[in-house]
């Protein structure tokens, strides 16, 4: 018998989506545009990760208290994170693995589980803070309680996420349209607060005011986000590139133009913050130390309109990264464990953890609390940041897995440099909050018996900067000292050819209409089927009554819907039968139509399944999720998904 060895991979990343966008093919410079516009898009859902309310908390207080003279620390932070997210495009495209994938093959599972943990935390530290953005941004324009603004983000999340029903090109269009909003704004304010554009220029040049260091570091630490790491490496995979290497090479130049062009977006967005800040309140002697804050003290200098325009981008902030923060969890859990949960479900979990400690806070501390959550989210990620970015670095320098893509020795010099600043800035960004809550905490004098509460506490947070320290140090030398072997997609599968090659006959087929317009689809590829069949086919359609009435009285539902469903399917056995088809018809009921389909299909199995792709409603797809998916994962059927062939002619509602 023979057999043969198949290493494509099973799951890719994001595989809903992967090679989802075509890129045109040809030559000239209109074909080149066209392709260069294809291109665009992935970093534009990484960039809101570099304008989130934790860099507008840094940025406003670098520019009240040391006017334009930090800018030139956003800049150097852009650059470094131009580099990071090139690299992590680049290890998508070459390699086929997303971060964590990489991680994964290149790890022990152990050292795995820690390092999905630390992403997880990351994650929602990252939500925390679009959680607060939000529900201060709901507070500063519509004097919303903070509470109120909690149960709002805990569901407006959904309304965005029903947007990848559509594609990712309509999800990237979506994020692009709320950051030119951000960009927009600012630039208004800009106008009207009409800074000095010499101090502008000069903010350039590279200096380092008394007392300004723990401020830079700030806008450092807060601009890389690790979680776009791993989202930019899978999101790359989304353009259908060819597995060649001028094609890699070719997407690669087009990626960094990608994130050239986003990112300095997201840097004009926080220069403006900054540039606002010192045109605002530096000029005019006043500290300021929050958000809303300075959202309160605004129109003082720049009249009604600005506060408005400031608490709008604010929200736009806050909103952008919904979509995101939920890629970027799917690919984690994906990448480290191959678990995969339904889009609604990862979501619901993410800003759970996110709201939890961000109500409790709340409602125990006050509204003036939602500052010291912010600097926590942002030590968080501070602390997380080196677990992405040192394998990075590594991945992409191997040989043995980027082959002729791999960095050449320059790039690596300027990564490895880029991590040294990053490491040993957030670390001591972290050090310096573990020392300032130890502190807090011993002139409180609080104490749990004899020992007093700061060398507790000090103890545990010490210990885990530790821990995290020796972990980190591991992961830096792991690669150079035991590599692991060259990465394969997944092991070895060995598949037979003999039955593999074998035509099966589709002796009845499962048609699963839904009364729509987009029958006419399903009964197009179902007929395609049944006629390219060697012997007759049966063509078994079913439709599932799910109205109120159906929750009571199931099969004996008699209303207008059950009675308009079964002539439906009536009048489409007779048309199909009259065609010279076999056909016969079975009204299902009850109220959860992928449940019926099931029960049903495992009594009475047929040998392929024909549906639709759209669901049953936006509600009851997050409730219950697109039958779709739930049939697919219940049967073990092969399934044929329909989808509408909109440049043809729908047939008409009901039968010929």
């Amino acid at each position: 018998m023979a057999v043969v060895e198949e290493t494509a991979p099973s799951r890719r990343s994001l595989d809903d989506v992967h090679g989802s966008v075509a890129i045109p093919k040809g030559g000239g410079p209109n074909a080149r545009l066209r392709k260069a516009f294809a291109f665009l898009g992935p970093a534009y859902l990484v960039s809101v990760g570099y304008m989130d309310p934790g860099n507008w908390a840094t940025d406003i207080q670098g520019g009240a208290q040391f006017g334009y003279r930090l800018i030139w620390v956003l800049l150097m932070s852009n650059m470094m994170a131009i580099l990071l997210q090139t690299l992590a495009a680049r290890l998508g495209v070459v390699t086929g693995h997303d971060l964590a994938q990489a991680c994964r093959a290149e790890y022990s599972r152990g050292l795995n589980v820690v390092l999905w943990v630390l992403a997880e935390i990351a994650i929602a530290a990252c939500d925390l803070a679009e959680v607060l953005g939000t529900i201060i941004a709901l507070k500063l324009l519509f004097d919303l309680p903070l509470l109120w603004g909690c149960v709002i983000t805990a569901f407006d999340t959904f309304l965005l996420l029903s947007l990848q029903r559509y594609g990712m090109r309509q999800v990237e269009a979506l994020i692009l349209a709320l950051v030119a909003t951000i960009g927009g704004c600012f630039l208004i304010q800009i106008f009207l607060a009409r800074p000095d554009a010499a101090g502008v220029i000069s903010g350039f040049r590279p200096s380092l005011p008394p007392g300004s260091l723990y401020v830079a570091i700030g806008i450092l630490g807060a601009t890389v986000m690790p979680h776009n790491l791993y989202l930019h490496s899978a999101l790359v995979q989304t353009r259908r590139i060819g597995s060649d290497s001028a094609s890699k090479r070719s997407a690669s130049r087009y990626y960094l133009l990608d994130s050239t062009i986003a990112l300095n977006a997201a840097f004009f967005v926080n220069s403006a913050i900054l540039v606002l800040s010192a045109a605002v309140f530096h000029r005019n002697g006043i500290d300021v130390a929050s958000i809303d804050q300075a959202y309160q003290i605004l129109p003082e200098f720049l009249g009604r309109s600005a506060p408005i325009l400031f608490g709008i981008a604010l929200l736009c902030a806050g909103q952008s990264s919904t979509l995101t923060g939920t890629l970027a969890g799917q690919i984690v859990m994906e990448g480290y464990l191959k678990l995969r949960l339904s889009p609604w479900l990862r979501r619901l979990a993410t800003r759970l953890l996110a709201l939890v400690p961000a109500v409790i806070v709340i409602a125990v501390a006050g509204d003036e609390s939602t500052q010291q959550l912010l600097v926590l989210s942002q030590v968080v990620l501070s602390l997380q940041l080196s677990f992405a970015v040192i394998p990075l670095i590594h991945f992409t320098s191997s040989k043995l897995n980027m082959g002729e893509f791999a960095s050449p020795a320059w790039v690596k010099a300027l990564a490895w440099t880029t991590a040294a600043v990053i490491v040993g800035l957030n670390g001591k960004l972290v050090l310096d909050q573990v020392a300032d809550w130890t502190k807090a905490l011993g002139e409180r004098g609080l104490a749990l018996g004899p020992v007093p509460a700061s060398w507790l506490v000090g103890g545990v947070l010490y210990g885990l900067v530790a821990a995290a320290a020796g972990l980190l140090a591991w992961m830096t030398v792991k690669p150079w000292i035991n590599p692991s072997p060259q990465w394969t997609p997944q092991p070895s599968v060995k598949l037979d050819w003999v039955r593999a090659l074998k035509p099966r006959l589709l002796s009845r087929i499962g048609v699963a209409l839904e009364h729509q317009q987009t029958d006419a689809e399903i009964l197009n590829r179902a007929l395609g089927l049944a006629v390219a069949n060697p012997e007759p086919s049966e063509l078994l359609l079913l439709h599932v009554v799910d109205t109120p009435m159906t929750r009571v009285l199931g099969a004996q539902t008699a209303d207008r819907e059950s009675t308009a469903d079964e002539r439906y399917l009536a009048d489409l056995v007779e048309a199909l039968r009259a065609r010279g088809h076999s056909a016969r018809a079975v009204l299902l009921h009850g109220p959860d139509p992928a449940g019926e389909l099931v029960a049903y299909l495992k009594n009475d199995p047929v040998d392929l399944l024909v549906v639709g792709s759209h669901g049953h409603g936006l509600v009851r797809d997050f409730l219950l999720g697109q039958t779709v998916d739930r049939v697919r994962h219940s049967l073990e059927v092969p399934m044929l998904i329909a989808r509408p062939d909109r440049a043809g002619d729908p047939l008409p509602h009901g039968p010929a």
